[in-house]
């Protein structure tokens, strides 16, 4: 355990250090669960989210993105079931007054002894059980001095404009899904699109949970990159749909570099699975901390759609072109956690060696291409050449950083820290006969090549 948590500590280290990811109002002395993304960051998750839109939406043609609202209408959640059934259960230490997850605090103490059972979606009297039983102190001050746990809705509540507040209530979306259920009709009418086809799209949601520690594992506010894939199941089986989409998951984040003997599929039990599932997988990862969520999937039937025809009395039914039979279709829904696949694609990338840290990450997730270097700075022709190599690559779209501060190791070393693939070094040789060293983060093999040759080598 105490290697694991190095582990993550180191990576927690680098990202503050090497501006990936900083705490949240960190002045202020910081907000709990909330993060910012640096400069490099957000050059690595963005490159995740494209990633993600060219593989799933822009590559097919059975898929549409959308863009929708944070805020709607309040009854969107009641119907969805979201006012009812998104809940979290609390517990509060009446020593020390720190509130707590009681579901994530059990399964935090279980596995410290070795036992992962899952007791999420526990009665609450079952939890408190546990609780008792084990004597399971408080993370914070480590007395057993407990509340009786209770049930707290994760929806954040908040209010528009300056009507009465009562009537002005609304929250901030606790997943993407309900925008495209509620513009199904409008996509179907306006492209007469034929099923199956599904609906994507990247966006902030918003959840108010206890969360302790794992850096940004679990945060108030997170990316999701989630599609709705809409189908008839008078003509497809959902477990084949089901398996099909599982096996596209599978393939992308492996296509990303994360190894494949890290991941596994582990199937969610009757009391964890949400409520609007008949079937849930999540492929987990094995972070620094142990095998958590890293990306979902749900069969959500017609559970949706059937609800929302039913509360807004519009009919979502979807019409047959060619036989005219009339239905409500049903979902499988696909989740992929940004900040969790970012978080795992550093934490399978971190390695050590013996005089440097560097990050193994594939190109395609590297914040850069790649980095040029001019030899010296003191030499107008080097720093010229070199220049006009960076601009090169640029205009060519890729990533790319420039660093003529010190020796040219320590140039070497701060970029495979970040990850980046590999060094163009322009010297004196370049001037002579237009080539420039090339250097491999992984292997630290250089080579020589001609300048028209780079993008072939990169």
């Amino acid at each position: 355990m105490k290697e694991t948590e190095n582990l993550q500590q180191k990576v927690v280290a680098l990202c503050k250090r090497r501006g990936f990811v900083f705490p949240g109002s960190e002045i202020y002395g910081g907000l709990a669960n909330t993060y910012d993304y640096g400069p490099l960051g957000v050059l690595m998750m963005r490159n995740i989210q494209n990633l993600w839109w060219e593989n799933f939406i822009t590559k097919r043609s059975d898929m549409y993105g959308l863009d929708t609202a944070i805020f709607m209408a309040p009854d969107v959640w009641v119907a969805s079931g979201h006012t009812a059934n998104f809940n979290e259960v609390l517990i509060d230490c009446k020593k020390c007054k720190s509130r707590t997850g009681a579901e994530k605090m059990i399964e935090a103490y279980l596995e410290s002894k070795g036992d992962f059972t899952k007791v999420e979606g526990l009665p609450v009297e079952e939890l408190e059980k546990i609780i008792n039983e084990n004597k399971i102190s408080c993370p914070e001050c480590g007395e057993f001095d407990w509340t009786k746990p209770r049930k707290f809705n994760n929806l954040f509540e908040t209010h528009i404009g300056i009507v009465p507040e009562n009537k002005s209530l609304t929250y901030l979306r606790g997943e993407l899904a309900q925008g495209m259920f509620v513009n199904f009709k409008n996509v179907t009418d306006s492209l007469r699109c034929k099923i199956p086809f599904g609906l994507g799209q990247v966006g902030k949601v918003f959840r108010n949970e206890i969360t302790k520690g794992n850096f940004i594992f679990r945060t108030l506010e997170f990316t999701l990159m989630e599609f709705e894939y809409f189908f008839n199941p008078s003509k497809q089986k959902w477990n084949d749909l089901f398996e099909y989409w599982k096996e596209e998951m599978k393939k992308w984040i492996i296509s990303l570099g994360i190894s494949e003997s890290k991941i596994r599929w582990r199937i969610h039990t009757d009391e964890e699975r949400a409520h609007y599932s008949t079937k849930t997988e999540d492929l987990d990862f094995e972070f620094a901390v142990g095998f958590k969520e890293m990306l979902g999937i749900a069969y959500r039937t017609d559970f949706d759609l059937k609800n929302h025809m039913e509360k807004s009395s519009v009919d979502l039914r979807f019409t047959d072109p060619e036989s005219g039979e009339r239905y409500v279709p049903h979902v499988i829904e696909p989740t992929f956690g940004s900040s969790r696949i970012f978080l795992a694609l550093l934490t399978n990338g971190y390695t050590e060696e013996k005089d440097r840290v560097f990050l193994k990450l594939n190109k395609l997730v590297a914040p850069y291409r790649v980095a040029v270097f001019p030899l010296v700075k003191n030499k107008e022709e080097i720093v010229e050449r070199a220049r006009k190599v960076y601009e090169m690559i640029q205009n060519k779209g890729l990533s790319v950083d420039w660093d003529d501060r010190g020796n040219i190791g320590k140039r070497y070393f701060a970029q495979d820290e970040i990850g980046t693939p590999c060094c163009i070094t322009i010297d004196y040789q370049t001037l002579e006969d237009n080539t420039v060293t090339i250097r491999d983060r992984d292997t630290m093999n250089q080579q020589r090549v001609k300048i028209e040759d780079i993008f072939s080598k990169i």
